[in-house]
């Protein structure tokens, strides 16, 4: 029973520190397979040892607390103070989602990596594109990424991350991964291609002005109800889509050369 507590707190630490909940995780990473190219789906396929890219939408966020993949905790989020920018905050001496992210696509782009090591970075991108696109990971350094605002959640006691990350889409739509999939993905293809245009530190801009007005519109203390949620749906919605779009497109770029 002891363990059992022990693997449960350890659960919770995962939710309230890192991305998208596991659903929204799920969400992004079917939209972008449904969006692959045959030669790159096939060839992702392969990398994965036949699994789906959505099997590996939350592994990062498990491996991140285990000893062998430690290193890789501070790559799911960049803080940004208030009154910093992009450019003007001291970068995290360990590593940030931008250079992660990065790092990682130029990896994929040159090749020559064992079939291991492929793998492992494939997994890692399949997670982090998800992570840019939530807004509360471009939360400040000195509230931990909103983790250390409190913020009310139809009554009870919760942080301005766990409420974007998890309780808010939750709250929006009790569907599965493939019914949001089915209910949002509806764009055509001019609207597709001015999504996934611009490259990984655009995206992170634009998720950045998201959360200064998710903090603007949040103070401390602020009862999150059913208006909140009704206003800030299409925002996560459109950050979902946007997430899966590009993560398409670097994936169709890095295994078909699109």
């Amino acid at each position: 029973m002891r363990n059992l507590l022990v693997i449960l707190a350890c659960l919770c630490c995962i939710r309230g520190a890192y991305g998208w909940g596991q659903k929204g995780h799920d969400v992004t990473v079917y939209i972008a397979e449904c969006h692959l190219t045959p030669e790159a789906a096939r060839k992702i396929d392969k990398v994965l040892g036949g699994h789906s890219p959505v099997y590996y939408a939350n592994w990062l966020d498990v491996a991140s607390h285990t000893p062998e993949y430690d290193y890789t905790r501070t790559w799911h989020y960049l803080n940004v103070d208030e009154g910093e920018t992009l450019e003007t905050m001291p970068k995290n001496p360990k590593g940030d989602i931008l250079t992660a992210v990065t790092s990682i696509v130029a990896k994929l782009k040159a090749g020559g990596m064992t079939p291991d090591e492929e793998a492992l970075q494939l997994k890692m991108l399949i997670h982090l594109v998800g992570d840019m696109h939530c807004p509360m990971h471009l939360g400040r350094l000195s509230d931990l990424g909103g983790n250390q605002r409190p913020v009310l959640m139809f009554g009870r006691q919760t942080n301005l991350h766990s409420a974007w990350d998890t309780a808010i889409p939750e709250a929006a739509h009790k569907w599965s991964y493939t019914e949001w999939r089915e209910q949002i993905d509806r764009l055509d293809e001019d609207e597709a291609a001015r999504m996934q245009a611009g490259e990984p530190a655009d995206w992170l801009a634009e998720s950045l002005a998201i959360c200064q007005r998710i903090y603007a519109q949040t103070p401390e203390g602020t009862k999150i109800s059913y208006d909140y949620v009704d206003q800030s749906a299409p925002v996560i919605e459109r950050q979902f889509l946007r997430g899966g779009y590009r993560l398409a497109r670097l994936l169709n770029e890095i295994y078909d050369g699109e």
